[in-house]
């Protein structure tokens, strides 16, 4: 309770303060109407009577939809937060291997679920639905405080007897949402919901003929998460009977005595009566049911910053000058759950300015090299060292602007081309320089690159990819002095793609790059050549060299050359 209270407080303060200023106002205004109720049976002039009900009545039509309308604000401000931290959590840590994590996966899943409300309400709702229950909660304690001045135990004993209500059906509201059971279930439910609205997977559902498997899938585990609060919270069963028998003996008692003191007066019976009923409010429905979601969903954010934390988190080493000769000294590495290690024991040297290529098959381990070198992971054995100096003891933030790249898996931001090109900003000259060298055809910079907006584009598999080049052309421009290409060209055909890198290494002559490629007419262009096999280099030199070596860069080649020979 009190670390949803803190959430509050950050969210908006102003927001967090009028909300409970409201809600205790709103509940001093029952105990206060049973009150005036009472003093107008009993007055010989109801005139001043008649006026104080009216203002309080009024009051209590006024505060409420104030009341509601700041509540719903401040779910908004707490949601926002909310999603700041989820946002913060999975793109603070500087690697990589948290979103690759299926625990945490499952754990982002349910705390979006929880902010988002798509097994409940959302928090803009909850935080109406709480504060007319916490409004509730607290008028019920005013009116028993009221009924005190009738008899002490009067007051205590029903507020005691519905607070009851909470504990006897707490089970009522419990589902533990963080077992591997709820996360899958929201996982599948949330992969196949944006399966069914987000563009990419639009054309393969309807061609395929999958628009009624995904539906079925997404009511399934849908359904399957309703299964699982239906039995979590069917506890709630147990309790009932001791519910009623407490609060028929409590509520028996207190009537009992009202009608059998006859030293009070009509007005005095009519006020004491109503508080008693308004007691009530204190009971089960409300809170018991409203906080815990809410509640909950502050702490599956707490815990995903902390795990996204421990499973992301790359030390950050120390702020240095970096260089761009790298080695790579006996490395080795393998992913979680993995059966064996991708790299196994590597060595390789890439001197400063140099071109570097790498081949291998599919699973070589060549994507896995890269990402090393970018510092997404940090080697299982060995190190990677720059200038002779281990990168795990190099500030990442330095080392980061050191290095730019064009993943096969490359982002296309729903941005201008401006942005596509230069999301942290550059100069037009340099992104209007970066796009002419690397082929691409454009007319207007804030030309948005999604259909979806008034005026935008789309572009081929083609043009993207040059957009891609030439976000890290431009990166050079800026500082960066390691380019890495993991498959950068592979929907641009043969000679596209030898003129898009035969351009590419010239405007990136002095930095040092490594190139992935399955197309051997572009890695031939590279100063040196390196084919990855078992998780070792296998052999390593120029084109030529290898060619001559006659080994399993000379198969590889000559068994593409044969077939674009054929074609």
């Amino acid at each position: 309770m009190g670390e949803f209270v803190r959430a509050l407080w950050r969210a908006h303060r102003g927001l967090a303060a009028a909300w409970w200023l409201l809600a205790v106002a709103q509940a001093v205004l029952p105990a206060l109407f049973a009150y005036e109720v009472g003093a107008l049976i009993a007055a010989a002039d109801p005139t001043a009577s008649l006026i104080a009900l009216g203002m309080v009545f009024l009051l209590m039509q006024v505060l409420a939809p104030v009341h509601g309308q700041v509540s719903t604000n401040l779910g908004d401000h707490l949601s926002s937060r909310l999603q700041d931290r989820l946002l913060t959590a999975t793109t603070g840590p500087p690697g990589i291997a948290h979103l690759e994590s299926r625990e945490l996966a499952g754990q982002l899943a349910v705390a979006r679920d929880f902010d988002q409300g798509i097994s409940g309400p959302p928090l803009a709702l909850s935080m109406g639905m709480i504060a007319g229950s916490l409004v509730e909660a607290l008028a019920g304690l005013g009116q028993a405080v009221l009924l005190a001045t009738f008899h002490w135990w009067a007051g205590a004993l029903l507020a005691a007897a519905w607070l009851a209500t909470h504990w006897l059906l707490r089970d009522s509201s419990s589902w533990d949402r963080d077992t591997p059971e709820v996360q899958h279930a929201q996982r599948r439910a949330e992969y196949t919901y944006r399966l069914a609205v987000d563009p990419p997977a639009g054309k393969e559902i309807r061609l395929f003929g999958l628009s009624d498997w995904t539906v079925r899938q997404f009511v399934h585990n849908r359904q399957k998460l309703v299964d699982l609060r239906w039995q979590a919270t069917q506890l709630r069963r147990r309790g009932v009977g001791w519910t009623l028998t407490t609060l028929i003996a409590a509520n028996g008692l207190v009537f009992w005595a009202l009608a059998a003191d006859n030293g009070l007066g009509l007005g005095q019976r009519a006020a004491f009566a109503q508080a008693a009923i308004g007691t009530a409010t204190i009971a089960f429905g409300g809170l018991n049911w409203a906080l815990p979601p809410a509640i909950e969903a502050v702490r599956a954010a707490g815990r995903l910053e902390a795990t996204m934390a421990r499973a992301g988190g790359l030390p950050a080493g120390e702020r240095r000058t970096t260089g761009t000769d790298l080695r790579l000294r006996n490395v080795s590495f393998s992913y979680p759950n993995a059966d064996r290690p991708v790299l196994d024991g590597l060595d390789l040297t890439i001197p400063a300015g140099a071109s570097l290529a790498v081949v291998g098959l599919n699973g070589a381990g060549k994507t896995t090299l890269v990402k090393l070198i970018c510092r997404l992971y940090d080697p299982t054995h060995g190190t990677v060292e720059a200038d002779g100096v281990d990168l795990r003891d190099l500030d990442i933030e330095d080392w980061r602007s050191n290095v730019t790249a064009v993943f096969q898996d490359f982002i296309r931001y729903q941005l201008p081309l401006r942005e596509n090109v230069a999301p942290n900003g550059a100069s037009t000259e340099d992104i209007t320089l970066a796009l002419k060298a690397t082929g691409a055809e454009f007319t207007d910079l804030d030309t948005v690159l999604a259909k979806g907006y008034d005026g935008g584009t789309d572009l081929s598999g083609g043009q993207w990819q040059r957009i891609a080049l030439a976000r890290a052309l431009c990166a050079t421009r800026q500082g960066a002095g390691i380019v890495v290409l993991d498959e950068p060209t592979a929907q641009l055909d043969v000679r596209g793609e030898t003129e898009a890198f035969t351009r590419f290494l010239r405007e990136t002559r002095g930095c040092t790059t490594i190139l992935v490629s399955h197309r051997f007419g572009t890695v031939r262009q590279a100063d040196r050549i390196c084919v990855l096999d078992d998780g070792k280099v296998a052999e390593l030199g120029s084109h030529d060299e290898l060619m001559a070596a006659n080994g399993k860069y000379r198969t590889m080649f000559d068994l593409q050359a044969a077939r674009y020979d054929h074609d």
